[in-house]
């Protein structure tokens, strides 16, 4: 069952979670998010957990009136440049719809579980 991360105890249980789970070498971060209308939310950050945080909260003005989200893809990145490059091919209208999907499908959701669901 997926729950909204509410409590401030939800970010240290959110936080143990991942840390084995992202990939050492990656500083940055672009992901992907399912919203409760269903349209998708792509974003990068260098601090995913504290960003998925703050989306479930409610301090991201554009995915405030769209909660709950739920993470449905991720990569991770060395650089920000990298990262932000990788977030302007999905907000491409020319690639996004068709690789966002492919992309979602053939992505492992167990790697999103811990950031979906708050112990």
């Amino acid at each position: 069952m997926k729950t909204r991360l509410t409590e401030r105890s939800d970010r240290k249980s959110l936080s143990e979670f991942t840390l084995d789970i992202l990939p050492k070498s990656s500083r940055y971060y672009v992901y992907i998010l399912k919203c409760r209308d269903g349209n998708r939310y792509v974003g990068s950050t260098n601090d995913l957990v504290k960003r998925l945080v703050f989306h479930a909260e409610g301090h991201v003005p554009s995915t405030r009136k769209r909660r709950p989200v739920a993470l449905v893809y991720y990569e991770g990145f060395a650089t920000r440049i990298e990262a932000l490059k990788r977030e302007m091919q999905f907000k491409n209208g020319k690639t996004r719809k068709e690789t966002i999907e492919k992309l979602i499908t053939s992505f492992l959701q167990t790697k999103c579980q811990g950031f979906n669901s708050a112990k």
